[in-house]
């Protein structure tokens, strides 16, 4: 899965990069092939929010989080785009 990842009020950081790509992999065989997934990560006073785009052959979803804290709003957002794919 390809994965782009957009910094808002917030400094660009490998670790959260590489956080958001090990939790999207583990997606990756519920998503039919290819797939993309936009994320952007953002900050907003004390909020801090994760938002995922993913694309793919069949699918097209959209998850949101906030939480104190920017690894518990992706694993947050993950949680939800799994329930979303076992859905479809």
């Amino acid at each position: 899965m390809q994965v782009s990842v957009t910094f808002k009020n917030i400094a660009p950081s490998d670790a959260l990069k590489a956080s958001i790509n090990k939790k999207l992999s583990k997606l990756d065989k519920l998503i039919y092939k290819p797939a993309e997934a936009r994320a952007v990560f953002s900050i907003e006073k004390t909020r801090h929010i994760v938002e995922i785009n993913l694309t793919g052959a069949r699918l097209n979803l959209r998850a949101k989080e906030t939480s104190e804290n920017m690894y518990s709003s992706i694993d947050l957002v993950v949680d939800k785009l799994r329930a979303q794919l076992n859905k479809n």
